[in-house]
Order: structure tokens, then C-alpha cells, then sequence
């Protein structure tokens, strides 16, 4: 790569290179560091029911393993995690509430574990909703687009979730 292709990848994808953050996840996620597995929104699209996130893998970052990366099965929590992100600006960005991840169908991935270094991206895209309980096609996608995971994943987020959760 030459110095000008060096400047325009920089001009046009500056993000990847210096880790700009657009959102303050810790206002859109209920959830606290180190808990926060993403590191920001790309895409938010209400109208159509998508949200997109990317989440990088380091050694600091909670599920880390050394010399591996972040075990793949943490796939579901990047998904959950978009999930809750994307129920912050549907709710036309209020606090944000806790949701239950009820459970999800056909988890598919391609590889053992995502590796260090390297950058990922989420999508999710609700296909039912009832205002409490909701479907949505999750994917995951490497930094060349390729799809490494996917997952169907049914959550519920009603307005007393506390109190169903300090029942049990």
C-alpha cells in the first residue's frame, strides 16, 4: 500500500483507524463497564426495524483469552447486547430498561473464536414484535463481510421487569 491508498483508506474509513466512538453506549445499554462488549453504533434504522454495532477484540475486554481471542458462543451477548441498543432508540431514546433474552434458535457460527485484533460488526433486524416480547434475525459479519454468525433471538422487555425478575 503506498502512502496516497494509505490516505485514502484513512480519508474514507477513519473510524477503523482511530477508534472514534459516535454514542456513549453507556447511556443507550443498561448494562455497566466491563460489561459494555460493544464499542459502538454504526447504523441505526427505526424505520425498517434494523440497528448495527461493531464490537473489537483486545486483550482488556471482558471474555478474552489469551493467545485465542473471545469465544465465539459470546456471539449471543454482541447480539443481545445490539439488541438493547436498538431498543433504546426505538423507544425514542429514554433511559435505558433491562430486557430478558428469552432464547435463541439456530445459533450458526463459523469459527471457534473471534480474533484479536480484528473488528466485527452486528446486525439486527426485528421481525415480530408485540411491544413486550420480540424476534429478531441477528448476524455477524467480519471485516470483510463475510457472515460468520447468525442467530434467531426472542426477547422481552415489558415495563415491570424488575419486579418479574425479583419474584423468582
Amino acid at each position: 500500500m503506498t502512502k496516497y491508498d494509505e490516505s485514502l483508506t484513512l480519508l474514507f474509513y477513519p473510524i477503523l483507524f482511530y477508534n472514534i466512538n459516535m454514542y456513549d453506549l453507556t447511556k443507550i445499554l443498561p448494562h455497566k463497564p466491563p460489561m459494555i462488549l460493544l464499542d459502538d453504533i454504526v447504523e441505526v434504522d427505526i424505520e425498517n426495524a434494523k440497528l448495527s454495532s461493531v464490537f473489537r477484540v483486545y486483550p482488556k475486554k471482558v471474555f478474552f483469552e489469551e493467545d485465542k481471542g473471545i469465544n465465539s458462543l459470546t456471539g449471543i451477548e454482541f447480539m443481545a447486547q445490539t439488541i438493547g441498543a436498538y431498543a433504546y432508540f426505538k423507544n425514542k431514546e429514554s433511559e435505558p430498561k433491562p430486557g430478558l433474552l428469552l432464547g435463541t434458535r439456530l445459533y450458526n457460527n463459523k469459527i471457534p473464536y473471534f480474533k484479536e485484533g480484528e473488528e466485527y460488526k452486528v446486525t439486527v433486524h426485528e421481525i415480530f414484535t408485540d411491544n413486550k416480547i420480540a424476534v429478531f434475525d441477528c448476524l455477524i459479519y467480519d471485516k470483510f463481510g463475510e457472515e460468520i454468525a447468525s442467530a434467531t433471538v426472542n426477547t422481552y422487555q415489558g415495563d415491570n421487569i424488575e419486579e418479574l425478575v425479583e419474584s423468582e
